[in-house]
């Protein structure tokens, strides 16, 4: 630190902070002065979103179920399997350990696009209604 010469006054202290956050820069959208208000006709609108977002993801969640918790099972019925070699890995290995992976950001890719998908549906009905 610097010095300051003598009889200088001292420099005040300036302080640093972000946006606003009291009030909203994002404009809310058309048509959902139902569900701000919290009416009848609101909370049906939320709980239709609500169902359907619930709906996506149980079945992205059957989806993995079937497809990844059965392979256990799967080896266990047929143990032939378990001596199967793909490039000298192990095919359980291979498919528990390595394809996994992608199928979970595949499953996750379809849920965050359908999610989206019924929330762009679910704001148009809002807004045609409102107008």
């Amino acid at each position: 630190m610097s010095e300051r010469p003598a009889g200088e006054p001292r420099a005040e202290r300036v302080r640093v902070t972000g946006p606003d956050r009291r009030r909203s820069t994002v404009a809310r959208p058309p048509g959902t002065r139902e569900i701000d208000a919290g009416t009848q006709l609101g909370a049906i609108y939320m709980g239709s979103l609500m169902r359907d977002q619930l709906l996506l993801a149980l079945r992205i969640l059957l989806v993995l179920v079937v497809s990844v918790a059965s392979l256990p099972l799967v080896f266990h019925l047929w143990p032939g399997l378990a001596g199967v070699r793909v490039v000298g890995v192990p095919l359980a290995w291979l498919l528990l350990g390595v394809l996994v992976y992608p199928w979970l950001i595949v499953l996750g890719w379809v849920y965050v696009r359908r999610a989206e998908a019924h929330e762009r549906d679910f704001a148009d009905l809002v807004d045609e209604v409102e107008r």
